[in-house]
């Protein structure tokens, strides 16, 4: 390409790694290339005293960028998967999905190694309905606090000693290089993972032929299938990114595709978990929102979107 290309993406300190990211890859394909980074501020970032499903949701970090990129102003834009809505704005697409780094959801205190040995009112900080659902249920005792802002100011205000732990995205933490302060990684059978964490993705106009070529060979074909068959799930049961609402995809050893669903009441107290095996990714997404909406995720999803 003749021309710079433009990469949309949020200001925060983790945000712009995924975009370096995604730039280092897109210059190892095509040397010599021009790639501009473009911070942009979304909505998201502007509302940091309010809790995130109070005002839309994750899809805030994900408005403004995918409007410069509908305007012209960004050729792609860079998300993390895990904040993209399950249904995009017409005349935009995925156009690449990166190889996921750890799905997992991590704990962190300077004072506790896991959340079993939390005390009964111990104070734990999470911006995610979702974590919060699956935590209280295991450990009806604690106390979930909202806890929004980028990484390093949701760890700066437990080590202020506002919070007795936090819960962070494994993948996050790993990719600002701070591996270390994990004090447990959380099975995902404890805590299933947002549909999508851990993988980065490519958002471009669905027009543009010349950049979704340009950048095709960035495209993990495993991730991307996986991812679609979680983003199908909720797609299916009309779920979005303030409800608690988890999914992983993984490959078996026989090539096939395992796909584990959740959806919980808001404090945990009523968790439907589903899963269904097999290797067209669309059929299964739909195939475990069916197994959950018999269980009745529906009206569950209609109490929590109406609160």
């Amino acid at each position: 390409m003749q021309a710079p290309l433009r990469i949309g993406t949020r200001a925060s300190p983790l945000a712009l790694w995924q975009a370096e990211h995604v730039r280092n890859g897109i210059l190892r394909l095509h040397p010599g290339s021009t790639v501009e980074i473009v911070p942009l501020t979304t909505s998201g970032d502007r509302f940091l005293d309010v809790p995130l499903h109070a005002v839309g949701g994750k899809g805030l970090f994900v408005k403004e960028i995918e409007d410069a990129l509908l305007d012209g102003r960004v050729d792609l834009a860079v998300h993390s998967m895990k904040d993209v809505p399950a249904h995009q704005p017409a005349g935009l697409e995925i156009a690449a999905i990166l190889v996921r780094e750890d799905v997992r959801d991590a704990f962190v205190s300077t004072r506790y190694p896991d959340p079993a040995a939390l005390p009964a009112g111990a104070r734990v900080g999470s911006s995610s309905l979702r974590r919060r659902a699956q935590l209280l249920a295991r450990f009806p005792h604690l106390q979930v606090d909202d806890l929004r802002g980028n990484v390093a100011t949701r760890l700066g205000k437990m080590d202020a000693g506002l919070y007795d732990a936090v819960i962070l995205a494994a993948a996050g933490l790993k990719r600002l290089g701070l591996a270390e302060r994990i004090s447990a990684s959380l099975a995902v059978e404890d805590s299933l993972p947002a549909v999508g964490q851990g993988a980065i993705g490519v958002e471009i106009r669905r027009d543009d032929a010349a950049t979704r070529t340009f950048i095709a060979a960035l495209d993990d074909p495993e991730t991307s299938l996986c991812v679609h068959a979680e983003r199908t799930m909720n797609q299916t049961l009309g779920g979005d990114c303030r409800l608690p609402v988890a999914a992983l995809a993984q490959r078996r050893a026989g090539g096939s595709l395992l796909l584990r669903g959740l959806v919980a009441t808001a404090d945990g107290s009523r968790i439907l978990r589903a899963a269904a095996e097999g290797r067209d990714a669309s059929a299964l997404g739909q195939a475990v929102a069916a197994q959950l909406l018999a269980q009745g995720a529906a009206a569950i999803i209609e109490e929590i979107t109406r609160t």
